[in-house]
């Protein structure tokens, strides 16, 4: 057994036999940790010259390495990885363009609270600040968009920084840490037995995220305000499946008899197959979770924070309502919206808090008037083209997979559709980016998915110029076989511009119309299965032989163009001032 071979398998033992860093180079700690205590089996990246040394002991990693073809797919796929997983996903690129590269996967995840360790190369130490080749001010650039972000300075600081960078990406409110390693610090030689504890204050931040002092006054609050109430409703947000709290959503929506609505990263928190389930609130939301949100008299928002997305105009969002918000982020409460009750706290203790003290309500009138709102406003579309509706597909997609596949998106029209028209029944089953909305998201997503989640059916539902953006890890799923299937909803446009230009700006088409390859033929160059449908008749047969095929599969699904989104909330309107188009 080779000496490295032999000191991992040391460092699988017992938490109480500590690592032993004498003797060996920052790569080499750096590798042995990851696989070690950190237990990371899966990382993405590209390699380049400053971070070679870490490369190098990447050599005979028994973990699984993925080559992107640009880092910004490595990013989105370690987000994808823990999204559905909850495993941190792990990135290892180089320095200067590589790095900044990232900051577009560092964004989406900072916003969407998702963990993710970013380890970045860098020029040698005592060249930083000469604008050496390929030198980047990495921290400098990326402190907006991480949690939390170091420039290693010296081989034996190296291990207390990776323990703290694991322990901050997933303590209190998740989000990206970054790791800028010089390559004199990662080939480096640690002389000497370091303690890798992490510091006093950040190990004072993680007891104080998951605890604090009031949080069973507060949730025995938040349950008599519900108990008291007679048109309650749930709101549900990304923080709830995040802190694996969607059994207790679901307990708590019994016990109590209250609906809930969800937010797009929300989405199967809450099985939409329940008659309490209101689907998404929102700009595109449900009308009759709008509505309900606009009627009841306490909103119960877990998880979630208030998105301008979700509440339409403030002034006039849940104006009837008490308001309870459980958020782990003391930050966020009473951020956006004033709220009543706050309960700081995770969001799956402050349920079970809570859950002793409700009552249950039978709320007849309560749920009568959303029963009326979902029959008169239920997601439909115009069967009135020769061309498939993108909704159809969307539906079709969902009858043939049972509703169970993993879906990812990129970002615009399709996004919204395939919220709108897929069923959710399960958590970390709907995968795409919210707070950042980035378009180019879908595809790596998926294949991070598909790589954490062996056996499941991941299926990336993206639009034309979304999938575009990143459309060269074709090659990466080709290389490595990952069976990600890609629909793309092909209309031609920038859906969700064209959309807004059709309404606000009198169908002037300012660079929205893309001229597009033929997606089949570009996968097939790629060695990936394409297949292109041009015919409504043609969708059930094309679906499944997509999802037959053993391998990644790109279908180009040739839509309607001139579909709308509805429900639609105008800019500055409020959520009960709804654009209904087809709806009505």
């Amino acid at each position: 057994m080779s000496t490295l071979q032999s000191d991992i398998k040391m460092k699988s033992t017992p938490a109480d036999i500590k690592p032993k860093y004498k003797g060996k180079i920052g790569a080499q700690i750096l590798h042995e940790m990851l696989i070690g205590p950190h237990k990371v089996d899966t990382m993405f990246g590209y390699p380049g010259g400053a971070i070679l040394p870490v490369f190098d002991q990447l050599y005979k990693t028994p973990a699984k390495f993925i080559l992107n073809r640009h880092e910004q797919g490595s990013g989105h796929c370690a987000d994808g990885y823990y999204r559905a997983t909850g495993k941190v996903g792990v990135c290892i690129v180089t320095s200067g363009p590589a790095a900044t590269n990232m900051v577009t996967p560092l964004a989406t995840a900072q916003l969407d609270s998702i963990p993710m360790v970013v380890i970045c190369g860098q020029v040698p130490t005592k060249v930083i600040g000469n604008d050496a080749f390929q030198e980047a001010d990495v921290t400098g650039i990326t402190r907006p968009c991480t949690k939390w972000n170091y420039l290693v300075k010296d081989v034996r600081e190296l291990p207390r920084v990776i323990n703290e960078a694991f322990m901050i990406t997933t303590s209190g409110r998740p989000g990206p840490v970054l790791i800028d390693l010089p390559k004199d610090v990662s080939a480096g030689m640690c002389n000497e037995e370091v303690d890798d504890t992490p510091r006093e204050h950040i190990l004072k931040r993680r007891r104080d995220a998951n605890s604090h002092p009031e949080h069973q006054k507060q949730a025995m609050a938040a349950a008599e305000l519900i108990n008291s109430s007679e048109k309650p409703v749930l709101y549900v947000g990304g923080g709830a499946i995040i802190a694996g709290a969607s059994e207790m959503v679901r307990k708590v929506a019994n016990k109590a008899n209250i609906p809930c609505t969800t937010t797009l990263l929300g989405m199967g928190a809450f099985d939409e197959h329940d008659p309490k389930a209101l689907y998404m609130l929102g700009m595109h939301g449900s009308a009759f979770a709008n509505y309900a949100v606009q009627e009841c008299d306490c909103l119960i928002a877990v998880g979630a924070r208030f998105d301008d997305r979700v509440t339409g105009n403030l002034a006039s969002f849940a104006p009837h309502a008490k308001i309870i918000h459980i958020d782990i982020d003391p930050s966020s409460i009473s951020k956006t919206v004033d709220v009543d009750i706050a309960v700081i706290g995770d969001a799956k203790t402050s349920l079970e808090l809570m859950y002793p003290h409700l009552e249950h309500r039978e709320r007849a009138g309560w749920f009568n008037r959303i029963q009326a709102n979902k029959k008169r406003y239920p997601f439909q579309y115009l069967d009135d083209s020769n061309k498939a509706k993108p909704q159809y597909v969307i539906e079709e997609l969902h009858r043939q997979t049972n509703g169970d596949a993993i879906i990812t998106t990129g970002v615009g029209q399709h996004q919204m559709w395939a919220a709108q028209f897929y069923r959710w029944r399960h958590p970390r089953q709907m995968i795409t980016s919210g707070g950042l909305g980035t378009m180019g998201y879908g595809l790596p997503a998926a294949m991070g998915a598909a790589l954490g989640s062996p056996g499941r059916t991941v299926i990336d539902i993206d639009g034309d110029a979304s999938f575009l953006m990143t459309c060269y890890e074709l090659a990466t799923c080709a290389e490595y076989n990952i069976p990600v299937k890609v629909a793309i909803l092909n209309n031609d446009f920038q859906g969700m511009i064209k959309q807004w230009q059709d309404l606000f700006y009198d169908k002037r088409y300012s660079q929205s119309r893309m001229k597009n390859p033929d997606f089949a033929k570009m996968a097939e160059a790629f060695g990936v299965r394409g297949i292109r449908c041009e015919r409504k008749e043609d969708v059930a047969k094309t679906v499944e032989a997509m999802l037959k095929h053993d391998g990644p599969c790109v279908v180009d699904f040739v839509v309607e163009p001139n579909e709308h989104v509805y429900p639609m909330v105008p800019s500055g309107k409020g959520l009960h001032e709804m654009e209904l188009g087809t709806l009505a």
